[in-house]
């Protein structure tokens, strides 16, 4: 080969090379942007509720909160209480109430019997974000069937320190006739029988009427002026703390 020849063919392997190198940048630079995005990570949200007995006389059975979804409510006015609010509002049993049920994604239990006048702070922590709302419930121990409570309460947009506050009426499982008679109510007015399906009502979710005690002239009833209340019975603060 002729020293011009050679000169005139290097200029071509020296752009050859250099476009291969290019199309081969191109195709690693694809391969990254198409490469999935990493999972974010799941949010954690935290929620604190307070909850204050605002009665004279009626202790208030450990409280049940409810992280909740799909629609879930825990009753609903004028229709049937469901078995696991009959046990709660006749016996302050809240085992009913499961995380394995349908709508119900955490129970968190309260420490105990919440006094007259006494608050209560529980802690509601989630990192699944399908949880929606929330649900809370208690018994008046010294009735037949009363309970108070908050149900489907929507958390999805409460911001970071953002409070919601409430005050619940008592309301009446209808799954027991307002005797008040001796050996009927759990609490410590009488200390008589909590839940027991055989007995009934009305057979709906209604607001309490109030009870009526041996100060009133009902000679059987075990109860006594103290243990009467008015709405609400219950003043409840929902703050999200993150």
């Amino acid at each position: 080969m002729k020293l011009q020849e050679f000169k005139s063919s290097l200029p071509l392997s020296i752009v050859a090379l250099s476009v291969g190198l290019l199309l081969s940048a191109c195709s690693d630079n694809d391969h990254d942007n198409n490469m999935p995005e990493p999972p974010a990570p799941p949010v954690e949200r935290s929620f604190t509720l307070t909850v204050t007995n605002l009665t004279a006389n009626q202790p208030m059975s450990p409280l049940a909160l409810l992280a909740t979804s799909n629609g879930y409510h825990a009753w609903q006015s004028g229709e049937p209480a469901s078995l696991a609010l009959e046990q709660l509002a006749e016996g302050g049993d809240q085992s009913g109430y499961s995380a394995e049920m349908d709508g119900i994604d955490m129970v968190v239990s309260g420490a105990g019997i919440l006094p007259p006048g006494a608050s209560e702070s529980l802690t509601l922590t989630q990192v699944e974000t399908a949880v929606s709302s929330l649900s809370l419930l208690t018994m008046l121990v010294n009735t037949n069937d009363a309970f108070s409570g908050l149900d489907a309460i929507d958390l999805s947009q409460m911001a970071v320190a953002q409070t919601q506050s409430f005050y619940t009426p008592a309301y009446d499982a209808g799954t027991e006739a307002n005797s008040e008679i001796k050996g009927s109510i759990p609490g410590p007015a009488d200390g008589g029988e909590g839940f027991n399906a055989g007995r009934d009502d009305v057979d709906r979710v209604h607001l309490h009427p109030g009870v009526i005690s041996q100060d009133d002239d009902l000679n059987d009833s075990v109860l006594h002026a103290s243990h009467r209340f008015d709405n609400p019975v219950l003043r409840v603060t929902i703050q999200r703390t993150r």
